[in-house]
């Protein structure tokens, strides 16, 4: 048997590899067309509740057959609420990589950083599709890790003139506001209640922490001819939301008519969200083969669960990126 070898790219890997916000945004679209145009597999997630602490793994499976990006993968990512009390991220993960015609392994690495990325891009990648051209005031709630992503990256499509953010917690969301002063170089406006944050916002985004579902954003907020992007893990959206959509968007639907948790769960369970009213799957709109926003007048929403082709793409361009400029560690497999 010939030798096998694989990559593994750590935290510091990641970061000394730097992708620029075009190089992540081109990972993610080119993905989502490719899921689009039926060249991808991809499977419900799994979830795994140990029962030690507030917090589930998720397990995301799928892959992509559209050369050259072909890979397919497995992600695991735990997300933990807690975890701020020892200092850790919520979230941590790895991905694992691996040649889909051999099954040989690719790569391991950190996914901590591809998650947060990723859900960002699939943000942004939405709004280009879905919102307003002259779109210029960000609502967003929630600073978890991939809040700084949603907001770096919609901003890097629309250079807002307003960025308003909203956390629970007075020290989290001042933390996450002055990180995006310094690299955003803007004003941050920073709220103390939902509804200053998100009323009139041309896009809204809505990552918030809740522990049980509760209805914290108001649907008299959302004006017209709004984004929202509602895929927090508990539902704090009312059910009246999707009342006032022109198009609803979902990542992928299989993921998002099954499982317990997500933000529209109850949409689905009162048949506000179905098969008859979905308007399409962002892929499909990528790709070319459904419509994405039609009018000024629309009021659009967009609600991802996270593609584990999202992850694939993204640790793949990060080890083409990594094999070139020689970052990262190579080990023997077999």
């Amino acid at each position: 048997m010939p030798p096998v070898y694989f990559t593994y790219l750590n935290r510091h890997d990641i970061e000394e590899l730097s992708l620029t916000d075009d190089e992540i945004l081109a990972a993610i679209e080119s993905s989502l067309a490719t899921q689009g145009r039926g060249e991808a597999v991809i499977e419900p997630r799994m979830h795994l509740e140990p029962g030690l602490a507030r917090g589930h793994f998720n397990v995301l499976r799928g892959a992509l057959n559209s050369p050259p990006r072909s890979s397919a993968g497995v992600k695991i990512v735990g997300d933990f609420v807690d975890n701020y009390k020892v200092g850790l991220p919520s979230e941590l993960g790895v991905l694992l990589l691996f040649d889909p015609r051999t099954g040989a392994p690719q790569a391991i690495m950190d996914a901590s950083g591809i998650t947060d990325m990723r859900t960002g891009a699939v943000t942004a990648i939405g709004a280009k599709y879905l919102a307003r051209k002259d779109s210029k005031i960000l609502g967003h709630i929630g600073a978890r890790g991939t809040a700084y992503w949603n907001v770096r990256l919609l901003n890097h499509l629309y250079d807002f003139d307003e960025i308003r953010v909203h956390s629970r917690r007075p020290e989290s969301r001042n933390a996450f506001a002055e990180k995006l002063r310094q690299d955003l170089g803007k004003p941050i406006i920073v709220t103390d209640d939902w509804r200053s944050c998100v009323e009139g916002a041309d896009i809204v985004v809505e990552a918030s922490r809740l522990l049980e579902p509760k209805v914290m954003l108001e649907t008299d907020w959302i004006k017209k001819g709004a984004f929202v992007v509602p895929y927090g893990t508990m539902s704090a959206i009312d059910l009246s939301l999707t009342d006032i959509m022109q198009k609803l968007v979902v990542d992928d639907w299989g993921q998002c008519k099954a499982g317990k948790f997500g933000s529209l769960r109850a949409h689905v369970e009162a048949g506000k969200l179905s098969e008859q009213t979905l308007h399409a799957e962002l892929g499909q709109i990528v790709a070319g083969l459904k419509p994405g926003r039609e009018s000024d007048s629309e009021t659009n929403l967009l609600w991802h669960r996270g593609l584990s082709l999202s992850d694939i793409a993204l640790g793949h361009a990060m080890l083409e990126k990594g094999e070139r400029l020689g970052i990262g560690q190579r080990l023997k497999f077999a």
